[in-house]
């Protein structure tokens, strides 16, 4: 059992130094069978984000860029984890993770 964990471990300070998003590995891999994480995909449509996923728990508006940013929060056993969606100004997915749009915001900022 020790084993495994350290292997696991080790496999997911791999994946998380090499990911270009800074997000939590293992965000992704507990909600990963979740329709808004498994079936959304950049290009779709806002209508068709909201067919899957229903309404946002919140939307805001993207000062500048003529975009929105759909927050959603993802139930799962009795835990919770956020999830954005970001439209561009055409009104489709330019990208998806597991922040909140506030927070995706600053981070792209801050690259």
């Amino acid at each position: 059992m020790y084993k495994q964990t350290l292997a696991i471990l080790g496999v997911v300070a791999v994946v998380s130094g090499c990911a270009t998003k800074p997000e939590n590995p293992v965000d992704y891999v507990t909600y990963r069978d979740q329709p808004l994480v498994k079936q959304v995909e950049d290009g779709m449509t806002k209508q068709q984000v909201m067919t899957i996923a229903g309404p946002p728990s919140s939307e805001i508006t993207r000062p500048g860029t003529q975009g929105s940013c759909n927050n959603y929060v993802l139930s799962l056993e009795g835990h919770q984890q956020v999830y954005y969606v970001n439209f561009d100004s055409s009104g489709r997915v330019d990208s998806k993770g597991f922040n909140t749009c506030e927070q995706h915001e600053i981070n792209e900022k801050a690259l």
